[in-house]
């Protein structure tokens, strides 16, 4: 069954806007002439497109982002990065978090900074699309998945009584403490939707309980099936399959599992199932 075109009219959480979502984020690994023609073929007639370089103690050489607008929606989306550039950046001891958005709790201080040299222009971009009262999304993979929640959390602490309509990460590696953690879910409540599926090994990183995730969770299992939270006896079962002796080694199924691909094609399999 064909999936339905993106509807910029949504306002709640939705299986098939979870999906557009998703193809934004896999959009964001694209070159930006790609991105703008793609999201323009989606209905949207706005785009900006930025890249920050930038010198981290990580392997990353810049941020990448960007927003695309219409009439009645702005979606803000984040590139993400290889599975094995973020193990060397959650493998860093050198640097401890950092103040987070608002003053609330701590982040890690890559994620932090990574963030930091692009929002300016996002938050302002955000501001000049959503001029006229459209809705806000921001949504990534991996550490676009982190960045896409800082965004969004940075936003609604920063600017009181702004709060996007959503924010939707896949793969999303822990960003921050329980106190930024607790802010988030008060203020994003039914607004944040954080997909993990089954055996991707960056959720699980970096170790609790120094980082922690958001709510709420959206979990595929070993066959795809997506639930509303992630069963004690499932989990256990779809962590022990797959396992080598370094999870993020290249066949391994925490990698296999963290491909942006992965997410659609399980998001793409339960909406054949939804009734129509």
């Amino acid at each position: 069954m064909p999936i339905t075109p993106i509807d910029h009219s949504v306002t709640g959480y939705d299986l098939t806007h979870a999906y557009w979502l998703a193809r934004a984020a896999e959009l964001a690994y694209s070159d930006a002439d790609a991105a703008r023609d793609e999201t323009a073929a989606w209905g949207f007639d706005r785009f900006r497109h930025f890249v920050s370089p930038h010198a981290l103690p990580f392997p990353l050489e810049d941020t990448q982002a960007y927003v695309a607008g219409s009439d009645r929606m702005v979606v803000v989306a984040f590139r993400g990065t290889e599975p094995t550039q973020i193990k060397d950046w959650l493998s860093d001891t050198t640097t401890p978090p950092v103040p987070g958005p608002g003053g609330k709790g701590f982040v890690h201080y890559g994620f932090h900074q990574a963030l930091a040299s692009v929002y300016p222009e996002v938050r302002d971009t955000v501001t000049e699309f959503g001029a006229d009262g459209q809705s806000v999304w921001f949504t990534g993979h991996s550490l676009g998945g982190a960045l896409a929640m800082l965004a969004g959390t940075r936003l609604c602490l920063d600017r009181p009584g702004v709060v996007p309509h959503g924010i939707y990460t896949y793969g999303q590696p822990r960003t921050c403490d329980r106190l930024l953690a607790a802010a988030h879910n008060t203020a994003l409540k039914n607004r944040t939707y954080r997909f993990v599926n089954n055996n991707d090994i960056v959720p699980q990183v970096p170790p609790e309980p120094v980082f922690t995730h958001v709510d709420a969770i959206r979990y595929f299992d070993a066959d795809g099936e997506l639930h509303d939270r992630m069963p004690l006896l499932t989990g256990m079962r779809d962590r022990a399959k797959g396992l080598t002796a370094d999870l993020l080694a290249p066949a391994s199924d925490g990698i296999r599992d963290h491909f942006m691909g992965a997410y659609l094609k399980n998001l793409e399999k339960n909406l054949a199932k939804a009734p129509a």
